[in-house]
């Protein structure tokens, strides 16, 4: 009989953290945990998939720790201080494994818009309304449809739109803007800004409609006050042309608190009538994937939130990814398309992160 030898003891654990540290895919992971007890013990012990995800996306550093739901008998027990430190470790590990596949997922490509919430200026309420963006088309009715500034002299004043998402929690990989083309006037200028930058976060106020906040004048000022943002994006150049122009982010952004703001950098039109620099924006996308109701979040203060993680159970469905209902060949031929997980790694995350396992030291595979 051949001699069998644990790698990981053979290596050591300081050279094997350092290799599994390499890893870029978190499919690895979850084939690596699903290997043998001892394996998933260094994976889980050691929090790869969290500091995989936190490799990927720097807004993880937000979450001070997961809560995961659990049935009422499962949230009473209780045990020694090691198993419930085990326990933690073991619920991060799922939580964080799911997420990474959400990251990692091509999926990602519905626009995560809810509502509006207000425009830094309005030129003319409710006709030039930040809630005519929510529209792709530029006319309604026989009328334009469109947001417009007010109108100002100094073509550096910038201008903000801002939406609530569905999610609290989204995962974030590009924004489409489409400057408004003015049809109606002569030359049919287009009121383009020269840039664009992007904030993300969450409201210190409480749930605020772009009605409320006109009614208060709130949409008349600058409201970054009433919000924290979590990721700031560098700027990009708008081109003047009347077209939805895509911005798609150096890296998957996770929003958290469900807020996005726009920034409207500089003014290149003079209206011909009063001589002033204007933007006017017909059409706004934010392109990504909602994570609820697999993920939510508690916003604890300016920097930190609770990971609130429900994981799916068998013979539910999700909004998110997969549906579990889906049977494992259909989800494998699915994830063929998708960078690591494929057919043999999809089960092993379905069944390996949802299920309490044994104490036994056996290996899942001969």
């Amino acid at each position: 009989m051949d001699m069998c030898f644990d790698f990981l003891e053979w290596l050591g654990p300081d050279t094997s953290t350092s290799v599994l540290m390499i890893l870029d895919d978190p499919a690895d992971l979850v084939r690596l945990s699903a290997v043998s007890r001892s394996w998933r013990r260094f994976v889980i012990s050691n929090g790869f998939c969290k500091k995989l995800c936190l490799r990927m996306c720097l807004e993880v550093s937000y979450f001070e720790n997961v809560i995961e739901a659990s049935t009422p008998r499962e949230s009473s027990e209780v045990g020694s201080s090691t198993a419930m430190e085990w326990a933690s470790l073991e619920k991060e590990h799922r939580a964080y494994s799911y997420l990474s596949y959400y990251l990692t997922s091509s999926s990602g490509n519905q626009d995560c818009i809810s509502e509006s919430i207000c425009a830094s200026s309005t030129d003319n309420y409710p006709v030039e309304s930040i809630e005519n963006t929510l529209i792709e088309s530029d006319r309604v009715d026989m009328r334009p449809s469109y947001w417009s500034s007010k109108g100002e002299r100094d073509p550096v004043v910038p201008e903000t739109l801002t939406y609530r998402l569905d999610s609290k929690l989204c995962i974030i990989n590009e924004i489409k803007v489409k400057p408004f083309e003015a049809y109606f006037q002569p030359g049919s200028p287009i009121y383009s800004a020269k840039a664009v930058r992007f904030r993300m976060g969450h409201s210190r106020s409480p749930h605020v409609t772009e009605t409320d906040a006109t009614d208060n004048n709130v949409a008349q000022g600058t409201p970054n006050e009433n919000y924290v943002w979590t990721y700031v994006s560098p700027s990009f150049p708008m081109v003047q042309e009347n077209c939805l122009q895509s911005f798609k982010l150096p890296r998957p952004v996770i929003c958290i608190g469900g807020i996005v703001q726009i920034e409207l950098l500089g003014r290149v039109q003079v209206q011909e009538v009063d001589g002033l620099y204007y933007v006017c924006v017909c059409h706004v996308q934010v392109i990504g994937l909602p994570l609820a109701p697999i993920f939510d979040a508690n916003i604890l203060g300016d920097q930190c939130a609770v990971l609130k993680f429900l994981p799916p159970r068998e013979g539910t469905s999700s909004k998110v990814g997969i549906p579990p209902s889906v049977s494992l060949p259909e989800r494998g031929s699915d994830m063929k398309a998708r960078s690591g997980w494929n057919h043999r790694t999809l089960p092993l995350l379905y069944t390996f992160l949802r299920v309490s396992e044994s104490d036994s030291d056996e290996d899942f595979f001969a």
